[in-house]
C-alpha cells in the first residue's frame, strides 16, 4: 500500500509520516520502505555537512511499518509506544538510501503487542530492535 493507503490506518501525518509503502506478507509480518530524500526535518541539524537518520527516527519507521499488521483493529484507536528493548544500531542511514523496514509479531495480548524490526540498507542490517506498543481506543 502507498502513503495514501497508510493514512486510511496511521493517524500519522506529514512531517511524522515516516513509511512510503508497506505490504502485508504471507506469513503474517510486514515490510515497509522509506528513501531518505535529504530534505527531512529530522536531517536538519543532524548533522550539518553529514545528515545522519537519528536512531528515534529509525525506531519510530520500525514501528509505523507494522501498521498493516493491525489494520483492522486502529479505526478510531491511536497506537503509541510502550517500549523498546534489545535496540540496536549498526550502521548509518544517510540522504538517498531506501530503507527497507521487516517487522513480526512475537506477542499479542489487546491491547498490548510485541514485535521484531530490522532496518537494511542495501541488505546491510542498519538498525534492529525489539519494541511494544498499545492500540488506545479514543475517548
Amino acid at each position: 500500500m502507498n502513503r495514501e493507503e497508510i493514512k486510511k490506518i496511521l493517524p500519522h501525518r506529514e512531517p511524522m509520516l515516516l513509511v512510503d509503502e508497506v505490504s502485508l506478507n504471507e506469513d503474517g509480518s510486514a515490510t515497509g520502505y522509506y528513501t531518505v530524500r535529504g530534505d527531512e526535518f529530522f536531517l536538519q541539524g543532524h548533522f550539518p555537512g553529514n545528515p545522519i537518520v537519528p536512531g528515534v527516527i529509525q525506531c519510530e519507521m520500525m514501528a509505523q511499518s507494522a501498521c498493516v499488521m493491525f489494520a483492522g483493529k486502529m479505526e478510531g484507536a491511536t497506537p503509541v509506544y510502550t517500549g523498546l528493548d534489545k535496540v540496536r544500531f549498526r550502521g548509518m542511514i544517510k540522504p538517498g538510501d531506501t530503507i527497507r523496514i521487516d517487522t513480526r509479531l512475537l506477542k499479542e495480548s489487546h491491547p498490548m503487542y510485541l514485535l521484531h524490526g530490522e532496518l537494511t540498507v542495501d541488505g546491510k542490517k542498519c538498525m534492529s530492535g525489539d519494541f511494544s506498543f498499545a492500540i488506545l481506543e479514543k475517548s
